[in-house]
Parts: structure tokens; C-alpha cells; sequence
């Protein structure tokens, strides 16, 4: 097997890691880091689970190589709360009882961290075609939960 080392900045701490070249980002996390947050659904990039910030904006770990993301700042479910305070996505979530089976949630999560730095004011329509990209059962009450009044 071919390896590499990569370093990574992920929930502000810097990593580096000797790994083949064919594992993926997903795997690296959970296997090497011990961040099992990053959850594996389907391993097609499909439902999301697997979602983590890349620099900021959503990516798909399970699709993508842990070679790829050398030198990337990564965040990862485990990194939005602040110490003992959570995030106030991870709040509403509680809140409004979003959870559900939680499979998902770290995916969507992250997915709407992202979405609401660049939308901080969305329209129901912007937020339904952002929580599209995560198929999920709680998807739904999410949604409709977030956008009662």
C-alpha cells in the first residue's frame, strides 16, 4: 500500500497522520481521530451523514480521500458546541425535538451551519432546498417545526 502524511486543522486542533492513500476522510475521522460523529449512511454521498465543514463549506466525507483534504480547516459535529454550551443549532434541534433517530443529525447539522453563515435570514423555500440535500426522516419535522410561528 501507497501512504502519505496529511495534516489537518479539525474543531481547532492540528493533526497529522501517515495513511493510504485510499482511505477516506470519513474513515480517517472516526478510525484515526476518534471523531465517530462523522457518521456513515449510504457511501455514495447521498444522504449526508457524513457531512463535515471543509474550509467552511459542506462536503461529503465519505466521497472524499483523507489525501484530498491535506491542510484543510475541518469542523466535525463534535467541534460546534463550546466546551459544555452547545451550538444553537444543536439548541433548537433539542428544542424542537429534531433529533429523531440522531443518525443524521450531525450531517444536517453542519449542512445548516453552513447554509445559515451565508443565509442568516432564509426564506422557508431556501431553507426546504437546503434541508433537501439530507434525506432523512426527520428532515421533515425539522422543517416544519423551524418554520412555525
Amino acid at each position: 500500500m501507497t501512504h502519505r502524511t496529511v495534516r489537518l486543522h479539525v474543531n481547532g486542533r492540528e493533526y497529522e497522520r501517515t495513511v493510504e492513500v485510499r482511505k477516506t476522510l470519513a474513515d480517517l475521522l472516526r478510525e484515526d481521530l476518534d471523531l465517530t460523529g462523522t457518521h456513515l449512511g449510504c457511501e455514495h454521498g447521498v444522504c449526508g451523514a457524513c457531512t463535515v465543514l471543509l474550509d467552511g463549506a459542506p462536503a461529503r466525507a465519505c466521497l472524499m480521500l483523507a489525501v484530498q483534504a491535506d491542510g484543510a480547516r475541518l469542523l466535525t459535529v463534535e467541534g460546534l458546541a463550546d466546551g459544555e454550551r452547545l451550538h444553537p443549532l444543536q439548541e433548537a434541534f433539542w428544542t424542537h425535538h429534531g433529533l429523531q433517530c440522531g443518525y443524521c443529525t450531525p450531517g444536517i447539522l453542519l449542512t445548516a451551519k453552513a447554509f445559515l453563515d451565508e443565509h442568516p435570514r432564509p426564506t422557508r423555500a431556501e431553507i426546504r432546498e437546503m434541508l433537501a440535500g439530507n434525506p432523512s426522516v426527520a428532515a421533515p419535522a425539522i422543517s416544519s417545526s423551524s418554520m412555525r410561528s
